[in-house]
C-alpha cells in the first residue's frame, strides 16, 4: 500500500536548533511542508506506516528516529555525519556565494551559481539515498527535502 509508505510528521531535534537567519528558517519550513505534502518513505522490515520522523544529531551521527503515527518508537537509523560533512560544507559555501550574488551580480552569474547549488544539493540527496539503502527507501524528491533538513541541523549558532 503505497499511501502508507509515507511521513506524516517531521521534527528536527530542538536541542540542536538555534536561532537561524530568516532565509534558513524559510528553507526549513518549506522543506518540511513540501515533505509532508508529498513523500515516499518505506521502512524495510515488517513495519507499517505512515510514520513520524524525528531527526537529530548525536555523537557524530545523524539519527533518523522513526515512530508510528501515534508517536510510539519503531526504530532508529543512525548514519555517520562524516559521510555528509564535505558535501554540506561545499553546499553552504555555494549558498553563501548565491546569496551574495543576488545582491550584486548579473542574472547570468546568479544562474550559474544557482546551477552549482542545485547540483550539490542533488549530490547530497543521492548520497543520502545511498546511505539509507537497505534500511529506508525514499524517492529523489523526498531525499532532497531530507537533505535540506540535514543541512539545517548542521548550522551552528
Amino acid at each position: 500500500m503505497p499511501h502508507r509508505q509515507k511521513l506524516i510528521h517531521v521534527q528536527l531535534d530542538e536541542k540542536t536548533m538555534v536561532r537561524r537567519a530568516a532565509e534558513v528558517e524559510h528553507e526549513r519550513a518549506v522543506a518540511i511542508y513540501d515533505l509532508l505534502e508529498e513523500n515516499y518513505f518505506a521502512l524495510h522490515g515488517d513495519f507499517v506506516g505512515p510514520y513520524a520522523l524525528h531527526i537529530r544529531l548525536e555523537d557524530n551521527r545523524l539519527i533518523f528516529d522513526i515512530r508510528s503515527q501515534d508517536g510510539q518508537p519503531i526504530t532508529e537509523v543512525p548514519l555517520p555525519l562524516r559521510t555528509f560533512q564535505s558535501v554540506v560544507k561545499d553546499y553552504f559555501l555555494i549558498c553563501e556565494s548565491y546569496y551574495s550574488a543576488i545582491k550584486k551580480s548579473s542574472p547570468a552569474q546568479i544562474e550559474a551559481i544557482d546551477m552549482g547549488r542545485r547540483g550539490l544539493h542533488n549530490e547530497g540527496s543521492e548520497l543520502l539515498r545511498e546511505r539509507l539503502e537497505g534500511k529506508i527507501d525514499v524517492d529523489f524528491d523526498t531525499a532532497r527535502r531530507l537533505f535540506t533538513l540535514i543541512c539545517v541541523l548542521h548550522i551552528r549558532g
